[in-house]
């Protein structure tokens, strides 16, 4: 099935980023460093021109951290790009912001610095704006669309942040990329199908964490087709229908909420090529 969520508050957030970049001097795109390349809005580098920006790979807690190291060589050898991996947790955000901002911007501005704070729905903007500005100024929600208007956010005398909701593209395209979109929580469940997305991301677990699935769900051994994984693990939760079957909507629920809270530990859902 392809997955496509495009409300009309994302077209409307589209047309006014549009119209106020030209008042921006940098732009700040968080993604989730769980799949910095599927949570990288093509639109961005569009709307931002040639002004400098810095990806945040935020969740970093949540990825496997030797590939986000790759996927941070491989975003900083991009011109006019800066990056470096975010949480919750850690402190110093506006500190590591600020330098860098000082070694791209004249030391010395009449004005403070405007930045637009980018991204996708849930990948953790409106918390980066709450750290930066230091007191709580987004809602924040592990559901998507929760910011659907832009706020402007004084941090200081030197920096000014544009807040913006979070907007997809219009068409989700590789498929691929739509459904780690959908497992890790950018796309409004109501549009999605628990069950290929469990079968998706048990696909992909069978090359590269099977072992700590089995072990989470107690599981001598995960089988590798995603079905019967399904089965395994809803046997194990209790998930059982009349007939004595498995409610695979219900495991299928399950296995995700379970993924996005981070019980399989620190995992990557897509690595750089090359």
């Amino acid at each position: 099935m392809a997955i496509q969520w495009f409300p009309g508050h994302m077209a409307t957030a589209r047309r006014e980023i549009r119209s106020v970049m030209p008042t921006v001097n940098l732009v700040i795109e968080v993604l989730d460093a769980r799949i910095p390349f599927s949570s990288e809005n093509p639109l961005v580098a569009e709307l931002r021109g040639t002004r400098p920006c810095i990806q945040i790979l935020n969740k970093c807690d949540l990825a496997d951290p030797e590939v986000t190291a790759a996927w941070l060589l491989r975003i900083q050898a991009t011109p006019g790009i800066h990056a470096f991996a975010h949480h919750a947790k850690q402190g110093g955000l506006l500190a590591r912001v600020m330098g860098i901002v000082r070694g791209i911007e004249p030391p010395i501005r009449a004005r403070p610095l405007v930045a637009m704070i980018l991204g996708i729905p849930n990948v953790g903007k409106s918390t980066i704006i709450n750290a930066l500005a230091g007191r709580t100024l987004a809602k924040t929600s592990n559901r998507p669309a929760i910011t659907q208007r832009q706020q402007r956010i004084n941090v200081g005398h030197e920096l000014t942040l544009l807040d913006t909701p979070g907007f997809l593209w219009p068409k989700l395209t590789p498929v691929s990329c739509a459904f780690r979109l959908a497992v890790t929580g950018a796309i409004a469940d109501r549009v999605v199908d628990y069950p290929e997305l469990a079968v998706f991301a048990l696909r992909f677990f069978a090359d590269s964490y099977v072992g700590r699935v089995a072990a989470f769900y107690e599981l001598e051994a995960l089988p590798a087709d995603p079905i019967e994984a399904l089965d395994a693990i809803g046997r194990r939760r209790g998930h059982i229908i009349r007939g004595g079957g498995v409610d695979l909507q219900r495991v299928s629920e399950t296995f995700i909420r379970d993924l996005r809270a981070g019980a399989f530990g620190p995992i990557s859902l897509e690595r750089p090529a090359g």
